[in-house]
């Protein structure tokens, strides 16, 4: 395994919202990145929401000035031949939520990577030692968890599979350090922390407001000024993609059970269409 200050360059699998953003944290950092997705114009995509992410932070003052912004986009390489993640000292993969692409993707970096490169996924809900199984380095995958946008939440979950190897397991933390996030962590059980206690909240919210417990704007306000969270669960779902939130809630059910049974407003909404803000509508309207 190679350690923390051996890593230079770092792989993305992914230029999506979580994949872009772990790129751009990447950066920033001070790491060279590989950004790799299936197809051009999802890597230009990544570039653009990073370019749009750094300019924010310029104007907010948590980058000196557009030269760093500058800089962190020149230390990014896209990609679409995953072959080219074969010069990554860490690999954090953050493609789709399905296992089925998750270990097809597991299993190419397997080849194209230096046994000794630790592979990190970026799932939310999936089980890690599954996910390994389809490598030949089980020991050598740990689970990265970022918290979504990355370049504003603090916090990582590190999840520790069934055959992670402890000095993987504080690699993981020491990474997610070296890009200023706080880290947390968690055994390998369905949903881990975040999404465990996370997603029971937001479909409860979705069943409040289903049965006319309250408007959707109390049921959002209460809990924030009831328990100080900064956004309420309608709110939140919105933001996360309610289509995000039902698979999740799917993935918990079919582990744990009824009391993980997504609400019907949850369901019928994403069959809708309504997927929250990047559709323009979901619990409530976007512009």
């Amino acid at each position: 395994m190679r350690e923390l200050e051996a890593v230079e360059t770092v792989g993305v699998v992914g230029a999506g919202t979580m994949g872009s953003g772990i790129a751009q944290v990447a950066a920033v950092a001070g790491y060279d990145v590989v950004m790799r997705d299936v197809k051009s114009e999802f890597v230009d995509r990544g570039f653009d929401t990073i370019r749009s992410s750094l300019d924010r932070k310029v104007n907010s003052g948590d980058l000196s000035d557009d030269d760093d912004a500058d800089a962190a986009v020149e230390r990014i390489e896209g990609t679409t031949e995953l072959a080219e993640l074969g010069e990554a000292d860490l690999v954090v993969e953050a493609a789709v939520e399905e296992m089925e692409i998750k270990q097809d993707v597991f299993a190419d970096l397997d080849d194209v990577t230096d046994d000794d490169v630790v592979l990190a996924t970026n799932t939310s809900t999936l089980s890690i030692t599954t996910i390994a199984s389809a490598t030949e380095r089980p020991e050598l995958v740990v689970g990265v968890h970022f918290m979504n946008p990355v370049p504003v939440m603090k916090g990582v979950e590190v999840v520790v599979g069934e055959k992670t190897d402890s000095e993987v397991v504080e690699l993981a933390h020491g990474f997610s350090e070296a890009l200023g996030k706080e880290t947390w962590e968690s055994d390998d059980k369905p949903g881990f922390v975040s999404n465990r206690i996370l997603m029971p909240w937001i479909n409860e919210g979705v069943r409040a407001y289903d049965e006319g417990v309250a408007t959707k704007e109390d049921i959002d306000r209460g809990m924030k000024l009831g328990t100080n969270v900064p956004m309420g669960p309608l709110e939140l779902a919105d933001h996360i993609g309610l289509d995000v939130c039902l698979d999740a809630t799917e993935t918990l059910h079919e582990e744990l059970g009824d009391r993980y049974t997504p609400a019907y407003l949850l369901k019928r909404k994403v069959d809708a269409g309504d997927l929250g803000k990047k559709t323009g509508r979901g619990f409530y309207e976007y512009d």
